[in-house]
């Protein structure tokens, strides 16, 4: 990794880390809130591609881990590995890993439909359904009750889906931005 890798690798966290200031909307329904932290998740995996953008999100979590309050209304520790939250923690790195990878295979022609659709699908709807599958696990929710609540986070997530696409397609197309990221 040169330096200029781990700079940007640590921009990111940063920016995943800045976006967990934003408190969370809490829902009646369920344990684990909507956060903002996951559009930063999906702009790691577009803009840094699959190795440095699931490093930078690694990183987040490790520094979670050590009991830095990065999450989403001042949450840190090891605990929330435990927690409501953790499927959706512990997916993190790997929609990282396949949003980018999308993203490092079209890299020459990348446009916002290869992007919004990888999003949507990688980091929304497979992100949604196996993070409240395993809340469901910790909770003691049936499955197909599980399955339902994920529906729950799919809107907001989309419109941070178009987001993390759109920013992404302009940076990526963008001159200065490539001779940068090389």
């Amino acid at each position: 990794m040169t330096n200029k890798y781990l700079v940007y690798t640590a921009m990111m966290t940063a920016i995943i880390s800045v976006l967990g200031l934003v408190p969370p909307i809490a829902l009646p329904i369920m344990p684990v809130p909507i956060v903002l932290q996951n559009i930063g998740v999906f702009l790691a995996a577009i803009l840094l591609g699959r190795k440095y953008g699931t490093l930078s999100v690694i990183v987040l979590l490790l520094l979670v881990a050590t009991g830095l309050p990065l999450l989403s209304g001042g949450r840190g520790g090891i605990g929330v590995f435990a927690g409501p939250s953790a499927g959706f923690l512990f997916m993190y790195p790997v929609v990282a890993y396949l949003i980018g990878l999308v993203r490092d295979i079209y890299l020459n022609r990348i446009n916002f439909k290869i992007l919004f659709i990888s999003t949507v699908v990688i980091g929304v709807v497979f992100l949604d359904v196996v993070g409240t599958i395993i809340m469901g696990i910790i909770t003691n929710v049936p499955i197909s009750k599980s399955i339902l609540l994920s529906f729950v986070f799919m809107p907001g997530d989309i419109i941070k889906a178009i987001i993390a696409s759109v920013i992404g397609n302009v940076l990526l197309h963008h001159t200065r931005f490539k001779q940068i990221i090389k």
